[in-house]
């Protein structure tokens, strides 16, 4: 595979392991579409999700079919979010942009101190994440505290470029009434109801096999309807890793499972308050300035145990941390009564992690690693 000829005009970009079109690859897709930059592009598609591929105007390739062995062994660069399998090697003619997919939290990569996850142990892990990360040429960091936590947890130390997160972008430059309106319409949620987003992260100790994660949902749906039916709706979005099928039959008109939706960043522009727990999905959501509740029922076996935090999470948090579905409650009522300021800390947070996301992230990357991209 890494012996056959160059293909010089050629780019492969893949989101989370074939299965979506979206995150900073598609922002990266997308604003290249609008500059008009003549490259073959394409997308890495697994089978089992080609459906988000289909009708769009994308010109997809199965992920590990022969012809996708043969375009990714000849292409000039490669744009993914997230790791690929080890056995595939990185030709010496290809420029591998690793995007990655969050501001960290929860330990990553090497600085894990204990792996609980299927199908390895913690050397084996820490050993596979080096091997994957030394094909990395190049890794985008949304910010300087990120920056310094990627070189050490992914024990990087080629080219780091700190440009903010191209999906980011789309948060900035369509974060209007008729944008959002928009996007409630296509969904078919009522444009007269709030919108709270339930957007949690997977646990590691919690699976059904490599790569399957169980999700236990803690959140207690009946209360929150019963309270909360009449002036809202709750979108419910999964992790990409978790297998679950949330059923939601009893709940309808109050409750969209929108897991399986194309992209996140839709869902963040129209949802009124998000509801979440370690996920990095707070740290892109801040960027709207709206009030985000931490439902972490299992705070001290997470925190503790499986994964551990890059920093005092529940002193720095932009939000209230709650252990119960009826302090989630009593937070969405402090909102509406307009009691709910946000938190001292919140100007802070948005110094610290949100100052690169200024819609121009995407333009920053492509001038930092496709140096030879408007020859064409």
């Amino acid at each position: 595979m890494a012996k056959l000829p160059a293909k010089k005009n050629t780019i492969v970009f893949e989101s989370f392991s074939g299965k979506q079109y979206s995150d900073n690859p598609r922002a990266i897709y997308e604003y290249m579409r609008t500059q008009g930059i003549r490259y073959t592009m394409y997308w890495s598609a697994d089978k089992r999700h080609i459906n988000k591929f289909v009708g769009r105007d994308l010109n997809y390739i199965k992920r590990f079919s022969i012809k996708w062995l043969f375009i990714m062994a000849r292409s000039k660069y490669w744009v993914i979010n997230s790791r690929l399998p080890l056995w595939i090697p990185k030709p010496k003619h290809t420029v591998y942009l690793q995007t990655w997919h969050g501001t960290p939290l929860k330990k990553l990569g090497v600085d894990i101190g204990e792996v609980h996850m299927p199908g390895t142990s913690t050397v084996k892990y820490r050993e596979n994440f080096e091997k994957a990360s030394k094909k990395w040429d190049f890794l985008i960091s949304p910010n300087a505290y990120s920056t310094d936590i990627f070189k050490q947890a992914f024990n990087f130390n080629k080219k780091l470029i700190e440009t903010g997160y191209p999906r980011n972008d789309y948060l900035i430059n369509n974060n209007n009434e008729e944008k959002i309106n928009e996007l409630k319409k296509n969904l078919d949620i009522p444009l007269n109801k709030k919108i709270l987003l339930y957007a949690p992260t997977w646990r590691d100790n919690n699976y059904y096999s490599v790569g399957k994660y169980k999700f236990q949902m803690k959140l207690d749906i009946n209360k929150l309807k019963k309270e909360l039916d009449d002036e809202f709706v709750l979108i419910l979005r999964m992790h990409y890793l978790v297998a679950e099928d949330i059923d939601i039959s009893n709940f309808d008109g109050f409750v969209y499972n929108l897991s399986d939706y194309e992209d996140i960043r839709d869902l963040y522009l129209i949802s009124d308050t998000l509801i979440t727990d370690y996920s990095s999905v707070f740290f892109d959501y801040a960027i709207l300035k709206r009030p985000i509740i931490f439902f972490v029922y299992d705070l001290e076996e997470y925190r503790d145990t499986l994964r551990g935090f890059y920093f005092d999470f529940e002193n720095r948090a932009p939000g209230k941390l709650t252990k119960t579905t009826d302090g989630i409650i009593e937070q969405i009522n402090n909102i509406q009564s307009g009691s709910y300021p946000l938190p001292n800390n919140y100007n802070e947070f948005y110094s610290m992690f949100c100052m690169l996301e200024d819609g121009y992230a995407s333009k920053r990357v492509i001038e930092r690693v496709f140096d030879d991209i408007y020859e064409k």
